[in-house]
């Protein structure tokens, strides 16, 4: 007999039966769902069947079904009568949504990503720096300031994962110090992609003197208002992590660690 498939999933009840059931379960099924989609492990068209998934991963049928709505709110499957809930095609996606890139990064398609995300921040990074420049609060301008001391102290201790907390810091508040929210916008977009070339080794094991004096240059040159200066040290910056990432992928895996 065949599995019921998936009905389309309408939620107005955001309760959920218990915090494991909710929390650690939901994410769980979530990530390895949206993992094997975003791979191509489940492919455009394939219908997800309810009480497959359910035996698959072995949780309730609520579990599943909240993972499928949130998959929906991304534009990643789609629900329909008497078809049920099917895999949309890549073009339907949410590009955008962080957990999507992760999701991207960590399948057989990372440089592809890589490449489409490198050529996002090369359009928008630059930009915001000429216009924090212009717009930045003196509080903005403090926390790019102090980011750069905490990304000098972390690099030189080797710390990998408080220096991406500082830098993803200095990203985030350099966008939103654009004043255009577009453009803050796309913080998540960038701390995402920073969080996963430390992921992934693609970066050095310590962070080169070069990229950190480059950020304080940035953050110099948006406290000065000098527009041109900001905007051409950002672009440095994407040359030079760019750069970092070509030389990692070449090297071998051990050596990246």
């Amino acid at each position: 007999m065949p599995f019921p498939v998936l009905g389309i999933v309408r939620w107005h009840d955001s309760t959920v039966s218990g915090a494991t059931e909710g929390t650690g379960l939901h994410a769980d099924v979530l990530d390895r769902l949206g993992t094997a989609i975003a791979a191509g492990t489940i492919g455009p068209g394939e219908v997800l069947r309810a009480e497959e998934l359910v035996d698959r991963y072995g949780v309730s049928r609520t579990v599943v079904r909240e993972a499928v709505r949130v998959l929906e709110s991304m534009g990643l499957v789609r629900s329909r009568r008497r078809v049920g809930t099917t895999v949309s095609p890549r073009g339907q996606w949410n590009v955008h949504d962080p957990r999507v890139i992760r999701w991207r990064l960590d399948g057989p398609g990372r440089d592809e990503q890589l490449r489409s995300l490198s050529e996002l921040r090369c359009g928008v990074e630059p930009l915001a720096a000429e216009l924090a420049a212009d717009r930045a609060t003196p509080e903005q301008c403090g926390v790019l300031v102090g980011a750069v001391m905490d990304m000098t102290a972390h690099g030189r201790a080797g710390d990998l994962f408080a220096y991406l907390e500082a830098d993803q810091l200095f990203h985030r508040t350099l966008l939103a110090a654009s004043g255009n929210e577009m453009v803050a916008a796309l913080g998540d977009v960038v701390a995402e992609v920073l969080a996963g070339r430390t992921r992934h080794h693609l970066m050095p094991s310590r962070p080169e003197p070069e990229a950190i004096r480059l950020h304080r240059d940035v953050a110099d040159a948006v406290r000065a208002g000098d527009a041109p200066a900001a905007g051409a040290a950002m672009r440095e910056i994407l040359r030079e992590a760019d750069a970092a990432m070509r030389a990692s992928v070449t090297r071998a895996p051990d050596q990246r660690l």
